[in-house]
Order: structure tokens, then C-alpha cells, then sequence
């Protein structure tokens, strides 16, 4: 070790202070670096391990393969595990206690289907031949069989069949059963054959098994060599390398094996959490917001880290001068310099990456029991530190390339530094009158104090720019993650089905029955009830007023219009009116107008949300511009005529983004209306009325939907309706948006916490290298009270001046954000007020905080000492 750094080491050991905090600074940068990579690694983790628990862990399947082509993909060397499955057909239940749920549905698996898809075993055995069955635990509770382990049971196994003319089908695999509208079964199964099974064990309900269903799930046994020439199967595929190729090369294998792209499906969830997606969109969006946030991250970092380096040369500056002095070169100062930062580096990055790992796990172990039951999740599928190659090698480079760029800069300003300028401090400050010249209206406003303040601020240039530098940084952080995870959020929302309610249920007949009704709405655990009758229509509307994207269509294709004007469809939904009521009071519209059916007004829901397949994004927009009181013209769908006959004209009385309990997203040329049950009544009058143009459904929210169901398929009225239980596609969504919240949230209390710390550190170490200005100041007379008042404002100025800078550059980073989003979504810039609110209080409360924490120790500081005193 040359002697340069022998004495650099030296005065890092005089200067513990200043040495300890630029040490600590460094740390809470790796920490942060670590943190982020971290994170991310970990819930991608869970993520990957949530969506493998619910549908299984596979990344490729081949519809309706035959044995040879079957062959095929498993001979393929990116094959890494194989299996077979398929749905063999749907069998009578003898007595089924649910009626809507008649069906027994029997699928028939390979070994490895068994474990690859997920399937749990609750008691017994699995079948190992084609005479053996498992059925799920649950069909001997709510089924009405008395299903035992041994027991052996005949099937006759079909396919559905609709008896109703308009309903294809084809469409009853995922469809709840069946009804005529006089109540009459209208489907039945086909095809039957005979098929005799042993049941050897008992399964808990598959994830993917809607509680709604017109069956429960039995599986059987099945392998390659069981499928005759004519026969066919699912292929479904684990690679051994998953990454972007394997789009690729699932099509070129399709084609290779002489099968279609309508027969390849791809587990896109699971695919999502590695990183891969044949969305190009997708991609854009992905990549471009991974740059901005490691760029905030990293930017942050060296903010935090060159501070610590920049207040630390600068106070080193007659050090250097005086190896200067004794014949140190440019480039042995600027050495000594990067010398310094090694050593830190040395010191910190290893416990920066330790802190950062511990602080997470601590979080981690925090957090566990919400997501867990936000999730759903079983006790051992839990977010657990994930520490991979990658993220440690990203964080350990990211951490050197900061420390790097925040003691290069320095020392190549120390390196320049003369020995009579660096003794005689006349570099780091240079003094005109015109540097540090204020305005008089400073002093006649605030005070003598107020104008030293600023004063001091000017004359400490360097370290003002400093402090104001990490103030800007750190609002641009808060801000730019804030507003990330808001729209992150709002995003996965805009991805997700719109449904607000638990549980549907239509009537068969048209025709509500109000004593069924009510025998709904009083059961247990309903925590909201809506019952609404629908009807549609159409109307032509002024291009001047339509949907933004309209509006551009229009400009491309002027064919779309008729008389020059574009047609919309109407959904109209007449609410209760209790729950019109609600609505009405929630939006801050006047129910008692809307119940006249003298006036007929309504409310227009002016949002739409819904996915453009010509750009593969999801767009969010106005479908109206009109405004209140403008008028309507409905026109009644006529079925059997080609003319259009106005019906009524209905005013707006209100136009809201917020949709009530039941009513589904719109989308472009779409329009929802909320009209009173006697407005309804009025316009369906003498027309056919509700049995022709209107749907009546119950919509409901439950404490428990499971059980809601239940009891509402025991009431012997539940037969004259359809019922659809959402509940397992809204927890999904819910889940999502919660994990989402977790996560995000989270990063914003981390980066909060990283800024208050960077801000603290700035502020504290440059209020200690001032303790010989503060002591000259209380040398020559300033009290107590005017020195709190001189730090005061000194506070204000600080907040102000970082504001007035982090404020642009923060909408900057979010138009950023937007513009990177704008990939695959489409919706208005919305200013985060909130966010800039909280910001502009946190700046001045953080800085005021700091300064007065600081000051407090310096004015304990003897007087005499603290003059003479040259190292911290």
C-alpha cells in the first residue's frame, strides 16, 4: 500500500463521523439495490408457485391429438415431461340433491396428469387402469350419492345436447345446466356408452371446477398405448428451458406433426412469471418500465451515495491540499479519492446485500399471514427470500457502477484543487457581493434571520446544491413509484372481468317473482342485494359528442355513419328502488326525478373499458361527451323487421364513470343507462313489454358465496332461474389486485424510507461541517430563539427550491411511465393530486425535522471547541 492511501485511511479513522455516515449511506443504497432485486425474484416465486397450485404446472398443450402425433411431441427434445388427458363424456348422477347440477363429468389422466395438473388426493389411492376412478370428497356432501372407496359404479357417458334452437351445443361444455322456459330440462346427453369403474379413492375439488357447473369431476385412467387409431387426446407439456423460443417452436412442431394452430394452447399465466409473452405490446411494456424503474433505482442510489462522497471531498479539501503541497500528483489525489470509495465499497457492499436480504426476510415474515389470507394460500406456499444468481449479481454491479460514478466525480473536482486553494479553503468558498446579494424585501418580511439564512445557503453553495439535489431525487422517487403503482394497479384492474357482484341469478321465464325475491334477499351472509330488469336499444349520436375513437374511425372510414351519425347500442337497467336509491345518493343525482315517469331522465354511464384486438391493447375511454340535460333517442330493437320506430326520448340526469351492483363494463359504441322500474315500465308499454325485450336478474354480494348458492338452490323456486356464482373468477382478480397492492405498496414505504434517510444523512452531516459557522454566529450575539428562526426558514428555503425543481422532472418520469403503459393500455393522464399533496407536506415536515434534529446537537456544542474543532 502506497502512502497516499496509508494516509487516506488515516483521515477516514480521525474523521469516524463523517466516515461512519458516508459507510451507512453506502449501505442503505446496496440495501435498496438488493432489496428491489430481490422482491421482484420473490414474488415472482409465489406467483409462480400460486398459479402452478391452481392450474397445474404445464407451459404448452396440444388439443386433440392422436397416438402418433402424441409420439411425436414427446420424442421432441425440448420435451422435458408428457401427459395425457381427456374428457370422456358426462353421466347421469342417480339422485342429484342439486338439480342444476345434475352431471358426473369423467375425464380420464395419465400418471404424470396427476401430478403435473394438480389433482389432490384426500383418501385412497389413484387409479392405475381404465376400471378404476377417483371422485371428488365433496360429491358425497352436496352430490346425493353415498360414493364409498371400493365401491363399484356403472356409468352411462354421453355428451350434452341442447334441446333449445338458439343455443348451440357445442357452447355446454363450460355452460350451467340447461332450462327451457317452462322449466323443462333443455338439454340431454347423447352417444351413451357404458362404462364400468371401481372407485379407489376420494380427491379434493379441483381448482378449475365451477361451483356453478353442471357436473362434478371424476377422473379415470388413461395412457398412450389405450388410444385407438381413430382417437384423441390432450398432450400436455413441461420444457426443459423455458424462454421466449418455445412460441416458435410449438408452431413449427404443430406443423411438423401435421396439426393446426387452433389445436396449441399456452399456459399464459405461468409463462407471464418467467418473463416470456408472444404479446409484442407486452414485451414493449415490460422492458420499458423494467428500464425506468431500475433507472429511478439507480439514479436514487447515486444520489444518496454521492452526496455522502461530495460532502466528504469537500471537507477534505485541505488534506489534499496539503499532499498538494508536499508533492502529490493530479492523479494520487484523485486516487486517494476512488481509494476511499474501494474501501467503502469493500466495507459496505457486503453489508448492504446482508441488510437488504434481512430486511426483507423480516418483511417477508411480516407480511406472510396477509398475503395468505388475501391469497387463499396453503401454510407452505409462502413468499420466502428468493435469492437468485441474478439478482445478485445485478445488485452487486449496480452497487459498484454507483460507487463508482459518486467518487469519480469528486475526485476528479479534487484532483484539480491547488495546494493554496484547497489550505486556504478560497475553492470550496468564493464570495462577491453579487453571490450572496438578497433582495431587501427578504428582511423586511420574514427578519434579520431569515436574510442570514439565505445568506448561508448562497455562500454554501456546493453543499446547498447538494442537499436540494437529494431533496429533488428523493420527490421524484415517491412520485414516480407512486404514480407506477397506481396505474399498475389500475391497469391489471382494466385486464380483470368488471364483474361487482358474487352471485347472478336470471329468470328463465322473463318474469321476476317477488316472493322468490325476497326469500333471496333475506338470506343469511347477503351483503348487498340489486334486482334489475334489462332491456335494449339502440341510438345515432353526433359524432361531435362520441367516443374518442370513434371520432378517428369516423375520420378513416366515413361509411360507419348513417345520416351523419354514428350508432350506438343501448343497455338500459332498471334498478330496484332501493337500490336506485343508493345509487342515485352515491353519484349525487335526485332518485325522485328519476322515478317520475312524466320526465323520463336517466343516468348515462360515460366509461368504457374493453380490448382492441387491432392494437392489443386494453383501452379505457368516454363513450359520451354530451352533457346534463341534453336528450336521448331511444330506438326499440324490432325482431322481426328491418325499421327502426322511435320509441321515447329520455333526458341525462347524470353522467358518472361508477357503475351499480350488476352492471357489467361497456364497451366502444356501447352505452349503459340506470332508468327506474316506472320508466321502464313506461317505455316497454304496449310493445311487447318485459317478456320480449327485457331480462330480469338478481344480483347479490355475499360474506360467503359458497354457502349463498347452496341455499338459494334449496329454495324450490331456484329451479325457474339461472344461477352463475363469480365468486371463484373475482377472488382470482381480487388476488391478483392484492398481491399487486402488496408488493407495489410495499416498494413505495421502502423508497420513502430510502429518501427520508437519504435526506436526513444530507441534512445532518451538512448542518455538523457548519458547527464552526453556527458557533462564529453565536460568538457574535445570536440568540437562541433567532438562531431556531434562521434554521427555520433556512428549512423553507430548502423546501421551496427542491420543489420547484423535483416537481418537473416528476412529471417528466411519470409521462414516462404513461407513455410506457401506453403499450398495452389506453387511458387519459390523470395528475396523482393526492400524491403531490402528501409530497409537498412530507418535504417541508422531513426537512424541517432534520434540520432541527440536527441543530439541536450542534447548539449543545461549546463555542471555543467547536472553532477550533477541524475533524467530525
Amino acid at each position: 500500500m502506497n502512502i497516499v492511501n496509508k494516509l487516506t485511511i488515516r483521515h477516514m479513522r480521525l474523521n469516524k463521523r463523517r466516515t461512519w455516515v458516508t459507510i451507512i449511506g453506502v449501505i442503505i443504497s446496496v440495501a435498496m439495490i438488493t432489496a428491489v432485486a430481490t422482491i421482484s425474484a420473490s414474488f415472482l416465486d409465489l406467483l409462480k408457485q400460486h398459479s402452478i397450485a391452481t392450474d397445474g404446472e404445464w407451459h404448452v398443450r396440444y388439443h386433440d391429438v392422436d397416438a402418433r402425433q402424441i409420439e411425436a411431441i414427446q420424442q421432441d427434445s425440448k420435451t422435458k415431461g408428457l401427459s395425457i388427458s381427456r374428457n370422456l363424456g358426462y353421466a347421469y348422477l342417480e339422485n342429484p340433491e342439486i338439480s342444476n347440477k345434475p352431471y358426473l363429468l369423467v375425464r380420464e389422466y395419465s400418471d404424470f396428469a396427476f401430478q403435473q395438473l394438480n389433482i389432490k388426493l384426500a383418501d385412497g389411492r389413484l387409479p392405475k387402469n381404465k376400471q378404476e376412478i377417483v371422485v371428488p370428497q365433496h360429491i358425497t356432501r352436496i352430490g346425493g350419492t353415498d360414493y364409498q372407496i371400493g365401491d363399484t359404479i356403472s356409468l352411462s357417458v354421453g355428451q350434452r345436447h341442447s334441446l333449445v334452437e338458439d343455443i348451440p351445443s357445442e357452447t355446454l361444455e363450460n355452460y350451467s345446466f340447461l332450462l327451457t322456459e317452462e322449466g323443462e330440462p333443455g338439454e340431454e346427453l347423447i352417444n351413451l356408452t357404458e362404462h364400468k369403474y371401481t372407485i379407489v379413492g376420494m380427491i379434493e375439488t379441483p381448482k378449475w371446477e365451477r361451483s356453478w357447473g353442471a357436473s362434478y369431476t371424476a377422473i379415470s385412467y388413461i395412457d398412450k398405448d389405450m388410444l385407438g387409431v381413430n382417437d384423441v387426446a390432450n398432450a400436455t407439456v413441461t420444457l426443459h428451458n423455458v424462454n421466449k423460443s418455445i412460441y416458435k417452436h410449438a408452431e413449427q412442431l404443430t406443423e411438423t406433426i401435421g396439426a393446426t394452430k387452433n389445436q396449441l394452447e399456452y399456459n399464459s399465466a405461468l409463462l407471464r412469471y418467467y418473463g416470456i409473452t408472444n404479446n409484442n405490446n407486452l414485451n414493449k411494456l415490460l422492458y420499458s418500465l423494467t428500464a425506468i424503474m431500475m433507472g429511478i433505482v439507480i439514479v436514487g442510489s447515486v444520489a444518496l451515495i454521492y452526496n455522502a462522497f461530495a460532502i466528504s471531498v469537500a471537507e477534505r479539501s485541505r488534506h489534499l491540499g496539503m499532499l498538494s503541497s508536499v508533492g502529490a500528483t493530479r492523479r494520487q489525489k484523485r486516487n486517494s479519492v476512488l481509494f476511499e470509495g474501494a474501501v467503502i465499497g469493500l466495507i459496505s457492499i457486503p453489508l448492504g446485500i446482508a441488510s437488504g436480504l434481512a430486511g426483507i426476510g423480516i418483511t417477508f415474515l411480516v407480511i406472510n399471514s396477509v398475503i395468505q389470507k388475501a391469497l387463499d394460500l396453503s401454510e407452505n406456499l409462502k413468499v420466502s427470500v428468493t435469492v437468485t444468481p441474478f439478482s445478485m449479481i445485478t445488485a452487486i454491479l449496480v452497487s459498484v457502477f454507483t460507487i463508482f460514478i459518486s467518487a469519480y466525480l469528486p475526485a476528479r473536482r479534487a484532483a484539480k484543487v491547488t495546494a493554496i486553494e484547497a489550505i486556504r479553503q478560497t475553492a470550496e468558498i468564493k464570495l462577491t457581493g453579487k453571490t450572496v446579494k438578497t433582495s431587501k424585501l427578504v428582511r423586511k418580511v420574514f427578519g434579520l434571520e431569515a436574510e442570514i439564512g439565505l445568506k448561508n445557503l448562497k455562500r454554501n453553495k456546493r453543499k446547498y446544491q447538494a442537499t436540494v439535489f437529494s431533496l429533488v431525487i428523493s420527490i421524484v422517487l415517491f412520485l414516480a413509484v407512486s404514480y407506477f403503482t397506481n396505474n399498475m394497479k389500475r391497469s391489471v384492474e382494466m385486464t380483470q372481468s368488471g364483474a361487482n357482484y358474487d352471485i347472478q341469478l336470471v329468470s328463465i321465464y322473463g318474469k321476476m317473482d317477488p316472493h322468490f325475491a325476497q326469500s333471496v334477499a333475506e338470506l343469511n351472509g347477503i351483503q348487498q342485494y340489486s334486482l334489475v330488469k334489462r332491456s335494449t336499444w339502440s341510438t345515432w349520436i353526433d359524432p361531435a359528442v362520441a367516443a374518442y375513437p370513434l371520432k378517428e374511425m369516423v375520420k378513416q372510414d366515413k361509411s360507419i355513419l348513417e345520416n351523419g351519425k354514428i350508432q350506438y347500442y343501448v343497455h338500459m337497467y332498471a334498478l330496484d328502488r332501493q337500490s336506485l336509491e343508493a345509487y342515485a345518493a352515491e353519484i349525487g343525482a335526485n332518485s325522485e326525478e328519476l322515478n317520475d315517469p312524466k320526465q323520463m331522465k336517466a343516468i348515462v354511464i360515460d366509461q368504457a373499458s374493453y380490448l382492441d384486438d387491432v392494437h392489443k391493447k386494453f383501452v379505457e375511454t368516454k363513450t359520451l361527451y354530451s352533457k346534463i340535460g341534453d336528450d336521448l333517442e331511444l330506438i326499440s330493437d324490432q325482431v322481426d323487421s328491418e325499421q327502426k320506430a322511435m320509441k321515447a326520448q329520455v333526458e341525462i340526469a347524470a353522467l358518472t364513470a361508477q357503475r351499480p351492483l350488476g352492471i357489467d363494463t361497456s364497451s366502444l359504441s356501447e352505452l349503459s343507462i340506470i332508468v327506474s322500474e316506472p320508466v321502464m315500465n313506461q317505455l316497454l308499454a304496449g310493445d311487447g313489454g318485459e317478456a320480449r325485450y327485457s331480462r330480469n336478474s338478481i344480483f347479490l354480494k355475499s360474506t360467503d358465496p359458497i354457502r349463498t348458492e347452496r341455499d338459494i338452490l334449496s329454495l324450490k323456486e331456484a329451479e325457474s332461474y339461472y344461477l352463475w356464482n363469480l365468486y371463484s373468477d373475482k377472488q382470482r382478480d381480487a388476488q391478483t389486485i392484492t398481491l399487486l397492492s402488496v408488493f407495489t405498496y410495499g416498494f413505495i414505504l421502502l423508497i420513502t424510507a430510502i429518501s427520508v434517510a437519504n435526506i436526513f444523512n444530507t441534512i445532518s452531516t451538512s448542518i455538523s461541517l457548519r458547527k464552526r459557522e453556527f458557533a462564529m454566529l453565536r460568538s457574535v450575539g445570536m440568540t437562541p430563539h433567532g438562531f431556531n428562526k434562521m434554521i427555520n426558514y433556512e428549512s423553507i428555503f430548502y423546501g421551496i427550491k427542491s420543489l420547484l425543481y423535483g416537481l418537473p422532472l416528476s412529471f417528466g418520469v411519470m409521462l414516462l411511465i404513461y407513455y410506457s403503459l401506453s403499450n398495452s393500455f389506453s387511458y387519459r393522464f390523470d395528475v396523482p393530486w393526492i400524491s403531490l399533496v402528501i409530497v409537498i407536506i412530507g418535504v417541508f415536515v422531513i426537512v424541517g425535522s432534520a434540520m432541527l434534529y440536527s441543530s439541536s446537537k450542534v447548539k449543545k456544542e461549546n463555542i471555543i471547541e467547536a472553532i477550533k474543532q477541524e475533524n467530525i
